[in-house]
C-alpha cells in the first residue's frame, strides 16, 4: 500500500471564482474511491487536481509523490490513466480501434504514420479483450455504439498501467442495459487486487460498482463527508451534499437513492 494523492487544505480558483475550497484527502493504491456530489460541486475539478492538469491555486497537493507546484507535469501524466468525455472529443472519428488504445502507450490522441512496437500493439489487444471489445479492432472509433465508446476510453486509459485510474463519469448517457454491463465490468476490475488505486466521479449513487471502498462527498467545492463508502454513503450526508431530503439503500453493494416522501 503507497500513497497515490495527498491534498491538504487545497484551493482551486478560476476567474475570482472558488471552485476547489481547502480540501483535504488522502487516496492510497489500494482504495477505490467515487466522487460524488451536485453540478458545481468541484468533482471534475479535484479529478483534474489529481490527473496534474492544474495546480491548485493555495495549499498543497502531491500526486504519486511528487508536489504539483513544483514537479514536471509532463512526468506525471503517463503514470495517471484517465478516461474522460474531453479525452474521448481528442480522438478522431475516423481513428480505428486498436490505434485509439495504442497512442495511449505514445502519449497521442491519434496515429500519423508512426510504426509501433509489438509489444504495445500486443499490450492493446489484449486490453481490448477485457474490455470485450476484441471483435471491434478495425471498427472506426466513429462506429461504435456509446457503451462501446466507454469502455474504449477506459481501455485505453490504463494501455500504459497506471498508478492511477480516474473515471470521470463513465456511465454518463448509458441506457440501463449498457450501464449495467459496465459497472460489472468495472466491479471486476475494481475487485481485482492487481488494479491501480482507482478515483470516479460520478452524480449518482446507482452509478457506483460494487468493489468500490470509499466515497467523497462535495458541495460548493468544499468536503461534506469523506471515508469508507458504507459509513459516508448515508442519508443525512447525502441530503446535505444535495441540498434535498433523500433515503439511501444499500442492496447488496449497490446503492440507490430516492427524495423522502412529503
Amino acid at each position: 500500500m503507497s500513497l497515490v494523492l495527498r491534498l491538504s487544505n487545497v484551493s482551486l480558483e478560476r476567474g475570482g471564482n472558488t471552485i476547489v475550497d481547502n480540501v483535504s484527502w488522502e487516496v492510497t493504491s489500494d482504495q477505490r474511491w467515487v466522487i460524488l456530489g451536485p453540478n458545481g460541486a468541484g468533482k471534475t475539478s479535484i479529478l483534474e487536481l489529481a490527473a496534474a492538469w492544474e495546480v491548485p491555486t493555495s495549499g498543497t497537493a502531491l500526486v504519486l509523490g511528487e508536489d504539483l507546484a513544483t514537479g514536471d507535469p509532463e512526468e506525471i501524466r503517463p503514470r495517471v490513466g484517465l478516461a474522460s468525455s474531453g479525452m474521448a472529443k481528442r480522438i478522431p472519428p475516423t481513428e480505428i480501434v486498436v490505434d485509439a488504445v495504442v497512442t495511449a502507450a505514445y502519449a497521442a490522441a491519434e496515429r500519423r504514420g508512426e510504426v509501433y512496437e509489438d509489444i504495445d500493439l500486443r499490450r492493446a489487444r489484449r486490453v481490448l479483450t477485457e474490455w470485450r471489445l476484441e471483435g471491434l479492432t478495425n471498427r472506426e472509433v466513429g462506429t461504435l455504439s456509446e457503451g462501446e465508446q466507454k469502455r474504449l476510453q477506459i481501455a485505453r486509459s490504463i494501455m500504459t498501467d497506471p498508478e492511477v485510474l480516474l473515471l470521470d463519469e463513465p456511465s454518463a448517457g448509458l441506457d440501463l442495459g449498457m450501464r449495467e454491463e459496465l459497472m460489472s465490468m468495472l466491479s471486476a476490475f475494481a475487485s481485482s487486487s492487481t488494479a491501480p488505486a482507482i478515483i470516479m466521479v460520478t452524480h449518482h449513487v446507482e452509478e457506483i460498482p460494487r468493489g468500490f471502498t470509499h466515497a467523497l462527498l462535495l458541495a460548493n467545492g468544499r468536503v461534506v463527508a469523506a471515508g469508507p463508502l458504507n459509513e459516508t454513503l448515508t442519508s443525512d450526508n447525502l441530503t446535505k451534499a444535495f441540498g434535498v431530503s433523500v433515503d439511501v439503500v444499500n442492496n447488496n453493494g449497490r446503492f440507490s437513492a430516492a427524495a423522502r416522501p412529503q
